[in-house]
């Protein structure tokens, strides 16, 4: 470990801080791009790093933040190649030049890479393997010019995040760092929590993980604290200089060098160990935080030895409390389910995913094997299509390499890998995909020798594959050990065998275990009676992870009497909101509604309320097809499609909902809309709208997620969009408003650099069109900051510009 790796663990090492506000104060113009300014100005851009290395910051990032091929490509008066090349170059001359303090001899060079502007599918139009091209592309160009390392910064999507670090380390070397922009709770703009984001970012093996941008200092102590507790790797706070608003036309911050190193000191003894600024900071800021925290000894993260899992909203831990995994994806032993497989019916699959979700699963099983099926495309295509409506972590569970690799690759979180086992090749082909992806990974206690008989022959097998895993650099803890269930009618042992596995890998090894208990009974009547037995002993035997059907009620029976009565469910709170009320009789199976709160199976119709809910597309256009059969369409809008709407954006402002399945609800509606508005000209009646909005990303900007979301959803409360798109002049907002006469403007921004033409915008708005108000939103405002720039209202998400658009156009 050479470099700066090596720095980071014997010392505090120190980024730069903010430049787009120090671009502007020489003169950066309102919606001009900061990355022209390496080929136009290369001498301020020089020295800019140069300040910020005498102020003694170690690492200075390359001004190529927005540097990608959106904005920049063959044709353009800039393009990429150009614009990052010279970015390295005026970031290698910056180093040589530089009067180092304190005896440095030489800084390092971050080469820097923001978001793409763009969510990525299936929630918006960027596709995942296009977002991994734009970054690549970065990424070959600063190897090439020499980058030390690779600053992956201010990204609030997951997703894109890992098709980032995938970029970066698939073509290059060098250490990769990531910092989120995480919100005062704790969430990224699509629904990620610390928890999730660490396991993604640990499974991916970054070098150092952090946060940045969005907050200051102070606000983010709260998420360092949160971080601290999950994470085994170095972190990085760069925090903004406290909170923006506007003063004469320019955006100015609440927290000086003095307060900023102050708070830095109390962060750095928390245990960050890469510290530095961004918005707002300046060289003093750096050069007094260095000043203060340089003696402090470094603090790096205890080893966890957390067997985590997660999906893009959040992780599941194998700890005291064990888990369940849903069975019902998967074909083995389901003809309806092999059918729909057949039938490329993605919507059963998808309900199948939803009624478990609601019956107590904490993570699905997704298996697609089936012969005449292209597995690889059909995994790929069914992970995709759950993960957007359903937030539970996934099992990928394929014997096939290639299926398995496509899975892992466009998985949105760490996933549960099964499976594995002692068999060399296997072992040889599976660890290095779990070592590039991350995961974690069920592991079969067999090897070339068959299934050992004995309890001590699985522990051997057990043994060796944590001993092979080690030579890849993965832990025990992220190896689940499969004790392997044989059915008891063929071999009367086989259950004793299990449940001894089950102890001696909890007690002996230290390890997590699972099986697939429902195979201890084939063969036998009343299956389901010997499976719920044979659970419960699992469970008393050490069993981490149970792959059964959660739709069983004598299963989740078995799973609710043993948390209760192993003292895992505090006040026995869990199992009386099951069952009280419930008269519990010996052989019921699960009936539609038997559990109070559980959802229904997938076999039952939902309604067209809770299928918008649900984010099921196809259901809701066949549900609203029934409906308007007996009920008039208008009726259909208000009494079943704006309630189920409106119960989503209340989860969704609670936290209990995230932006993918507010979405996926929108477009379960869109999909409803569709039906009735076919009905409605049929009938010549006339869709009244409750007024006009226009939206727009201000000039300069290219980042369009949040205006883009803002639209789908006013679109399904019944408004007309009028979609102006992304880098927009002030003059053409203006003028769609006045020739238009439209009654609410929504503005978008990213970055700092572009609000003042958000700020030059409203000016002109309230100039030529007093009347029309304006609602503005973006990662770096703030409501009082949104204030000093003239705006009528900050919504600080989606849900928040509907309700104003209500309150605007008076909506009862």
């Amino acid at each position: 470990m050479t470099g700066i790796l090596k720095e980071i663990r014997k010392r505090i090492v120190f980024f730069d801080g903010g430049t787009g506000s120090l671009l502007q104060a020489n003169g950066l113009k309102p919606g001009e791009l900061p990355e022209t300014w390496n080929v136009i100005h290369p001498e301020i851009i020089t020295k800019l790093h140069r300040d910020y290395l005498e102020a003694g910051a170690d690492i200075i990032k390359t001004n190529t933040f927005g540097a990608n091929g959106l904005k920049f490509y063959k044709g353009a008066e800039f393009d990429l190649d150009e614009v990052v090349r010279a970015a390295l170059k005026n970031a290698r001359e910056a180093v040589e030049t530089a009067n180092y303090p304190d005896g440095k001899e030489r800084g390092y060079i971050a080469l820097d890479l923001g978001p793409t502007g763009k969510l990525l599918k299936p929630l918006g139009e960027l596709d995942f393997e296009d977002a991994y091209h734009m970054y690549s592309q970065v990424v070959t160009i600063g190897v090439e010019e020499g980058a030390d390392l690779i600053l992956i910064e201010t990204m609030s999507d997951s997703y894109e995040t890992k098709a980032a670090v995938l970029a970066a380390k698939e073509n290059s070397n060098l250490p990769v760092f990531v910092t989120m922009i995480f919100d005062e709770k704790g969430k990224l703009l699509t629904g990620g929590n610390v928890e999730s984001t660490v396991a993604l970012l640990e499974g991916l093996r970054v070098d150092a993980l952090g946060i940045n941008c969005g907050l200051g200092p102070i606000q983010m102590e709260g998420i360092l604290s949160d971080i601290m507790k999950v994470t085994s790797t170095p972190v990085i706070v760069n925090p903004n200089a406290g909170l923006p608003r506007s003063e004469g036309g320019k955006t100015v911050y609440d927290i000086d060098a003095d307060e900023f190193a102050r708070v830095m000191s109390r962060i750095v003894e928390m245990g960050a160990c890469v510290v530095g600024g961004c918005c707002g900071t300046t060289p003093e800021h750096i050069e007094k935080t260095v000043a203060l925290c340089k003696d402090i000894p470094v603090n790096l993260p205890d080893k966890k030895n957390r067997t985590v899992i997660s999906s893009y909203a959040q992780a599941v831990v194998m700890d005291r409390e064990p888990i369940i995994i849903g069975e019902r994806i998967n074909p083995t032993g389901k003809s309806k389910f092999k059918q729909a497989l057949r039938d490329h019916n993605l919507e059963y699959i998808l309900r199948e995913g939803v009624s478990q979700q609601d019956n107590g699963a904490h993570v699905l099983d997704i298996n697609v094997g089936l012969p005449g099926i292209d597995e690889a495309s059909m995994m790929v295509e069914v992970i995709k299509e759950i993960q957007s409506i359903i937030d539970l972590p996934l099992q990928i569970d394929t014997s096939d390499i290639e299926a398995m690799e496509q899975a892992m690759r466009i998985y949105n979180g760490k996933p549960l890998i099964n499976s594995i086992n002692g068999k060399q090749e296997v072992m040889e082909a599976i660890f290095p995909l779990v070592k590039r992806y991350g995961g974690v990974v069920v592991a079969l206690a067999l090897d070339e020798d068959g299934i050992p008989e004995t309890a001590d022959g699985r522990i051997a097998v057990a043994e060796k594959i944590y001993k092979k895993a080690k030579e890849y650099g993965i832990d025990k803890k992220d190896i689940v050990i499969d004790a392997l269930c044989m059915t008891v009618s063929s071999d009367s042992k086989g259950a004793l065998t299990t449940l001894e596995t089950l102890r001696k890998v909890r007690d002996e090894l230290g390890g997590k275990t699972t099986l697939g208990v429902s195979n201890i009974s084939f063969g036998l009547p009343q299956r389901e009676i010997i499976n719920a037995a044979f659970f419960t002993m699992a469970l008393q035997n050490g069993l981490s992870a149970a792959i059964i059907n959660p739709n069983s009620e004598a299963m989740m029976r078995s799973y609710l009497s043993y948390m209760t009565l192993c003292d895992l469910d505090p006040q026995c709170s869990r199992y009386i909101e099951v069952y009280s009320g419930q008269v519990a009789t010996l052989g019921d199976t699960l009936k539609p509604g038997a559990v109070p709160g559980s959802g229904n199976n997938a076999g039952n119709e939902l309604s067209l309320g809770e299928s918008i809910k649900k984010g099921l597309r196809d259901r809701a256009h066949a549900a609203v097809l029934e409906l308007i059969k007996d009920k008039e369409p208008l009726s259909i809008i208000n009494e079943e499609m704006i309630p189920a709407l409106d119960q989503v954006g209340k989860g969704f402002e609670k936290g209990t909902v995230f932006l993918p399945q507010l979405l996926m609800s929108a477009e379960a509606a869109k999909a409803a809309f569709e039906v009735i508005k076919e009905q409605l000209a049929k009938s010549g009646i006339v869709e009244a709208k409750k007024g006009t909005v226009i939206l727009a990303t201000v000039r300069g900007d290219i980042h369009d997620i949040g205006k883009n979301i803002v639209k789908v959803l006013l679109e399904n409360y019944s408004y007309d969009v009028i979609d102006l798109g992304k880098d927009v002049p002030p003059e053409l907002i203006v003028k769609t408003a006045v020739e238009k006469d439209v009654k609410l403007v929504g503005l978008s921004a990213l970055m700092t650099t572009t609000v003042p033409s958000m700020e030059e915008t409203i000016r002109q708005l309230q100039k030529e069109s007093p009347d029309t108000k304006v609602m503005v939103g973006g990662a770096v405002l703030t409501e009082d900051y949104a204030k000093t720039i003239g705006a009528n209202q900050y919504c600080k998400d989606a849900m928040a510009s509907v309700n104003y658009a209500e309150g605007v156009f008076k909506v009862k």
